[in-house]
């Protein structure tokens, strides 16, 4: 009995004094453009480190091409879902670092919270998962203390240091700054897959690095609702209304399904639609690239 009473006074003095929080941080994920050549990363962490040492921090990716907003874009929708709720993402592809663009903390409604600058970065997670709330975040009042004369290394001074804080539940988000509308959030233009006639259209947003295979965004679901029946598709690639690829392709469950350098359609880890050589590079073979200028148009052949 006296020892109940003395822990129900400590847990009460503990919390009231403003000590770190008892609770269990959520998990901290960073993604960069910054590469790991130099102690830009480790920087970041360090900073979030010394907001809790308790705080599980991951690397996303640090290896986007500089200043690519849209392959960041995709890479934290291609990864955000398999995170718990209320994990904290700070990305930092920020080419206009220092000048009148927002910082920004924004609520999904999958509950996970994203913290960067206004450029684009959020556009996929928000068209698949939509807003709860965004805020803008006062970079003046919420920044690392003693950086004040640093500009250009918000990623460090600003974000992982309030990603840290969230994270930790020494910030709360609804504290961050004033509510921002949605609607002025920056979005990245891009082809949305899309029914049109006997064809689906779409973009491929981002190449397989390591293998070459190009990844859309029509969903297994798209398009086998539309043809369920389909075992081969004619496949036409373009950017800029040239055409890099034309040809007719089977549909098949695993690259096995061809012979060994043959084209072929499959559904990709996310069960997207994607077009691949077994065992070769078909983005190399044909000259393709990832990005919201790349369009895809596949058509059922009987």
């Amino acid at each position: 009995m006296r020892f109940s009473l003395l822990l129900a006074i400590l847990i009460s003095a503990l919390l009231s004094s403003g000590c770190a929080s008892l609770s269990r941080p959520q998990p901290l994920v960073l993604i960069t453009d910054f590469g790991n050549k130099d102690g830009a990363v480790s920087a970041m962490k360090g900073v979030a480190a010394a907001v809790d040492s308790r705080l599980m921090i991951s690397d996303l990716t640090h290896d986007i091409p500089p200043y690519n907003i849209w392959e960041a874009a995709y890479r934290l929708q291609q990864t955000y879902k398999y995170w718990p709720k209320e994990t904290v993402f700070v990305a930092v592809i920020d080419p206009g670092v220092g000048s009148a663009r927002k910082s920004i903390v924004a609520k999904s409604n999958s509950g996970h919270y994203f913290i960067g600058p206004d450029n684009g970065l959020f556009t996929l997670v928000g068209d698949e998962s939509g807003w709860n709330e965004v805020r803008v975040i006062d970079e003046n009042a919420y920044r690392r203390k003693g950086s004040e004369d640093s500009y250009t290394f918000h990623g460090r001074d600003l974000y992982a240091f309030v990603g840290a804080q969230l994270a930790a539940g020494h910030l709360r988000f609804n504290g961050l700054g004033q509510i921002y509308p949605t609607a002025q959030m920056v979005r990245l233009g891009y082809q949305k897959a899309e029914i049109s006639g006997n064809s689906i259209k779409g973009t491929l947003p981002v190449l397989d690095p390591n293998y070459g295979n190009a990844w859309s965004n029509i969903s297994r679901s798209m398009l086998l609702t539309a043809y369920p029946k389909a075992r081969k598709y004619r496949v036409v690639i373009q950017k800029g209304g040239r055409s890099f690829f034309t040809g007719t392709l089977p549909l098949v469950d695993t690259f096995a399904g061809v012979g060994k350098g043959a084209p072929l359609l499959y559904f990709n880890s996310l069960l997207n639609l994607s077009v691949a050589l077994n065992q070769a590079n078909f983005a190399e073979r044909y000259g393709i690239k990832g990005g919201p200028e790349w369009t895809i148009t596949v058509s059922p052949v009987k």
